[in-house]
């Protein structure tokens, strides 16, 4: 039977519990699972994300982009086996969203799958497979690496689905 310390999910609203810091936000998973992430994996993930800094602060003291960074240190710590990522890069910076997406995309040599809701077509180009999905049902699946070829299919889903719309 699956433990939710398989899956790890990088919600675009974040997720973190107000109330907790940021290690804690981190460990969390982990603790409601009955399990214990170690304190070198928690800082190591605080550290590869920039907000190491911040360990001990609650989610109102940090932006934006670090709340986001923090919901994804919390997964890099917990090492699931699938990861389901909601916008992951949404509310950070470019070199953040990079250093986010070089890791996601890592994450398949190890043996983790990742699932990725994305409207950036950079950021889908870097997964191995692109589905593209428009008014419930899917429009094209194409290989990933050209963000140029992505965007031709999200915009040709978006025209199949404005002529249905004006048919009916």
């Amino acid at each position: 039977m699956p433990s939710f310390t398989n899956v790890g999910f990088i919600f675009q609203e974040y997720n973190l519990v107000s109330s907790l810091t940021v290690e804690d936000n981190i460990a969390l998973p982990a603790r409601l699972a009955g399990h214990r992430v170690p304190r070198s994996r928690v800082g190591d993930a605080m550290s590869r994300l920039g907000i190491a800094q911040h360990a001990r602060r609650r989610p109102d003291r940090l932006s934006g982009g670090e709340r986001q960074r923090v919901a994804v240190a919390r997964v890099v710590a917990n090492q699931p086996r699938i990861v389901f990522a909601d916008e992951p890069t949404g509310a950070l910076d470019l070199k953040s969203g990079h250093v986010v997406l070089d890791w996601l995309q890592a994450l398949p040599a190890q043996g983790t799958t990742v699932l990725m809701v994305t409207h950036d077509p950079h950021a889908a180009a870097r997964a191995d497979q692109v589905v593209v999905l428009g008014s419930g049902r899917v429009h094209a699946v194409i290989p990933g690496g050209d963000s140029h070829a992505v965007s031709d299919a999200v915009l040709a889903a978006q025209s199949e689905d404005e002529a249905g719309e004006q048919a009916s």
